[in-house]
């Protein structure tokens, strides 16, 4: 049972020096370092190896809540995947720790304020969509007929026997596209 610290930067310019001080000084015996690693990723090399380490009644430490992840919900799922764990959890900078019913109290307030920010987005895309559509807009992909310029040039340029990724440089597409463009018309 041991206080193990997980600390991460965004850049590979960027040190961790000053997180690394923060959590000795808050007593881990061992800091899990990801460089170069945004917050976003699901998956990063340390904190997996971190996870991979923790044991029933360990403490994860950070030096602030972004350095384990900027998304509320990831990091809300992260927490209670330690709770269950019996994992306790600590942030330094913000002072919330999961070890007694404040910082459990904390969290679920967090929890709720994360479903709130979910449920208005999902609120404002659909506002945004209804919007478009009473301006004749339609969400989604544009549909690409025949008479598209581009799937004419593709068409013509695979009947001189270039290759889709030769066409695709030519016409600025990607693979794929090109192969969605031959196949236009040919059903």
């Amino acid at each position: 049972m041991g206080s193990i610290g997980y600390a991460r930067v965004s850049t590979l310019e960027q040190n961790a020096d000053l997180q690394h001080a923060a959590l000795s000084a808050a007593g881990c015996d061992r800091i899990f370092t990801d460089h170069g690693v945004s917050g976003t990723r699901a998956s990063r090399p340390e904190l997996d190896k971190l996870l991979d380490h923790l044991r029933a009644g360990d403490e994860v430490v950070v030096w602030k809540l972004d350095r384990l992840g900027r998304n509320t919900r990831n990091l809300l799922a992260l927490i209670d995947d330690l709770e269950q764990r019996s994992v306790h959890f600590r942030s330094v900078t913000e002072g919330i720790s999961t070890t007694g019913p404040m910082g459990r109290a904390m969290l679920t307030v967090m929890s709720a304020f994360a479903q709130l920010e979910r449920d208005q987005l999902a609120e404002r895309t659909r506002a945004g969509m209804a919007a478009a559509a009473e301006h004749g807009r339609r969400a989604g992909r544009r549909e690409v007929t025949a008479e598209h310029a581009k799937v004419r040039r593709a068409q013509e340029l695979k009947a001189q026997g270039l290759t889709p990724a030769d066409i695709g440089k030519i016409i600025g597409a990607s693979r794929a596209t090109v192969y969605r463009y031959l196949s236009i018309g040919s059903t």
